[in-house]
């Protein structure tokens, strides 16, 4: 079996500004990590090698510097690294990160099986692994929590849904994204970086994928757009009391009731 699972660099601190033009994130000399839903996803994929004698290929889309978190999931155990990089591929929103994903996974596949991560923290829309199946035209399922089996057709699994735990089995080639609760990520190994120092990382650009129309990528490729940024206020005010716990706990009672906080006090 072939398993590709599609990681992400991200912002490794919340101090990211943001270009007013464009409404994306200025990623140039912040530092940066592998997105921590992504673990969980390359960890499946690395039970799944174990378990059935398959190969891991790891896909990321990013600047350059973005083959870090390739060389990370080296460390953890995958066998190959794909980076998808192009300045043509900047500013792209969901629907174009999934069409270049896509693409890619089109040009490094066939892949029997393809592994997200719920999300990632620097877009929190869970929608890029769903958006790349469609492009693919395999089926898919989100929030996976548990994988039973995996047969050259068919994965049978659970995945949690807003009222229930499903269960399903689905037909290969298939996505999935998968929650937190499916396995602890392990830690990178040091032998293993040792080992894959000098493992090579294949870069795919514009001119590599099948579809090379320049408006279907990056901020060209993007419907959607950041109408209006603005930073969180933070009007936080602290006080430091002191006194006996009757007369603190006097204190904190009134100012709750004088800001309302309080239903039917009295």
């Amino acid at each position: 079996m072939k398993i590709a699972v599609c990681i992400k660099q991200v912002p490794g601190t919340t101090a990211v500004e943001v270009d007013p033009a464009t409404g994306t994130l200025k990623r140039d000399g912040v530092e940066s990590k592998l997105n921590p839903c992504d673990l969980y996803a390359v960890e499946t994929a690395l039970r799944l090698k174990e378990k059935y004698d398959s190969s891991v290929t790891a896909v990321t889309m990013g600047p350059p510097q973005a083959a870090a978190v390739l060389k990370e999931a080296f460390m953890m155990g995958v066998d190959e690294g794909v980076l998808v990089s192009d300045r043509k591929f900047a500013g792209a929103d969901v629907l174009s990160t999934a069409r270049t994903l896509s693409q890619a996974l089109t040009v490094c596949g066939p892949f029997d099986l393809v592994i997200c991560g719920r999300q990632t923290t620097d877009g929190d829309t869970s929608q890029v692994g769903s958006e790349t199946a469609e492009l693919l035209k395999v089926p898919h399922v989100c929030n996976v929590t548990e994988i039973f089996s995996v047969t050259d057709r068919f994965i049978s699994a659970a995945a949690i849904m807003p009222r229930c735990l499903m269960k399903f089995r689905m037909e290969l080639p298939a996505l999935i994204t998968v929650d937190e609760s499916i396995a602890e990520p392990r830690l990178p190994s040091y032998k293993l970086k040792l080992a894959t120092a000098d493992r090579k990382i294949r870069v795919l650009t514009l001119a590599d994928l099948p579809d090379r129309e320049e408006s279907h990528y990056g901020q060209s490729g993007s419907p959607t757009r950041v109408i209006r940024v603005f930073p969180p206020e933070h009007d936080v005010k602290k006080e430091r009391w002191e006194g006996s716990g009757q007369e603190t706990a006097a204190r904190l009672f009134a100012l709750l009731d004088e800001g309302k906080y309080l239903q039917n006090p009295r």
